[in-house]
């Protein structure tokens, strides 16, 4: 598979360039159609032959996996199509939705293998054991890890969720056909027909495959949080700035490999040239968007530095936070101070799993904020996004 890709993709190297990954994608769903057909032929035929219907249900998966690989093909092709005023953000959400209409291809295979396995265990057919069953079995084994293989590497190389449930469904494939290869070896030795049992236990797999795969494209297209290590990365750029004080609101939209829109607000110090915090923030966008093709908008937050008053107040605050619960946290601090009140204005950091109202959240803060003067709180309320 090195090879081909070598031999028949320009800039193979080039793992972030659209063009690239459709051509690597493409190649995949070919290898994939003819290794699959070629299985299917062989099983399909030698299952008649044998009266196996685990065997021939394996045949008709491998075939189901040739038309997976053409509908990857077009995903691919689809994918690769630039951005128009119908779609700003191009199309390469087309790839997860094909993951999505294979994974409900799959699962309707395994329920209709199923119904013809537990058929066989009502009314199992005669034993009848060949070696060349035992050797297409064998030959399926490896070809399909040998799929799983470079599937799995191409995915890594080219970060493509296709390529990758294309290779989980390789190797749900090699435990399937290694349970029918037990069931044509034990089934003599034991002179029980094992065929529909084990027909079973490869519509089991095929099904339990199809829900990891249709788990995690709904999940990609509900919305899911992103790579803790992606936003790590993200902010320790912005923060690597000195005029950036402090980040919070990041927000990550993923409309593909090479389609993510990020924006965060970023804690500036107030008395500084607002031109020149600006040109700083510009430089930030555009170093994001070079050095990891993410486009990247942020919000300036102007915050007072060295103020004493709003120094008193923070600290009464982080000490109050640490006392309720030490995995809150705050940001977007500033006060608003008259002769007789002060209004706090900041957002509380709380976990998801929380089930404090907010207003029972003010009433314990307040209990442990101590000041001269009356406290009111302006609060809003704030998860972690990593």
């Amino acid at each position: 598979m090195n090879f081909l890709v070598r031999r028949f993709i320009k800039n193979y190297q080039d793992t972030k360039d659209a063009d690239v990954r459709m051509s690597v994608g493409k190649l995949s769903g070919i290898v994939g159609i003819f290794s699959n057909l070629f299985l299917f032929v062989i099983k399909f035929v030698i299952g008649t032959i044998v009266h196996s219907v685990s065997i021939q249900a394996d045949g008709v998966n491998n075939l189901t996996d040739a038309g997976s690989n053409i509908i990857s093909i077009l995903s691919f092709h689809f994918a690769n199509k630039p951005a128009d005023k119908d779609h700003p953000f191009g199309h390469e959400r087309t790839e997860t939705i094909a993951s999505l209409f294979v994974g409900i291809l799959i699962l309707v295979l395994g329920f209709e293998t199923a119904k013809e396995s537990i058929s066989k265990v009502i009314h199992p057919g005669s034993i009848d054991f060949r070696i060349a069953s035992v050797i297409i079995l064998l030959i399926s084994i490896i070809v399909k890890f040998w799929m799983y293989t470079y599937n799995k590497k191409l995915s890594k190389t080219y970060d493509s969720s296709l390529l990758e449930a294309t290779a989980l469904d390789s190797i749900s494939d090699v435990c399937g056909t290694a349970a029918v290869l037990v069931s044509t070896l034990l089934s003599p030795v034991l002179h029980f027909n094992l065929d529909g049992y084990m027909g079973i236990v490869v519509s089991g797999i095929i099904i339990y495959g199809a829900y990891g795969l249709l788990r995690d494209m709904i999940n990609s297209l509900i919305g899911e949080a992103p790579d803790p290590e992606l936003v790590h990365n993200i902010v320790d750029r912005i923060m690597a700035h000195p005029a950036i004080l402090g980040v919070h609101d990041m927000m990550l939209h993923n409309y593909g490999p090479n389609k993510i829109f990020a924006s965060a607000h970023v804690e500036v110090d107030s008395s500084k040239d607002i031109f020149e915090t600006h040109d700083h923030i510009d430089n930030i966008e555009r170093e994001v968007k070079e050095n990891m093709n993410i486009d990247l908008v942020l919000h300036m937050d102007p915050v007072k530095v060295n103020d004493p008053e709003t120094e008193l107040y923070r600290a009464k605050v982080v000490k109050a936070i640490h006392q309720i619960d030490p995995k809150w946290g705050f940001h977007d601090f500033r006060i608003v101070s008259g002769p007789t009140h002060v209004n706090l204005v900041f957002d509380l950091v709380i976990p998801f799993e929380e089930k404090y109202t907010q207003e029972e959240i003010e009433e314990m803060l307040l209990k442990h904020i101590e000041s001269d003067k009356k406290i009111y709180l302006v609060l809003t309320i704030d998860h972690p996004y990593a």
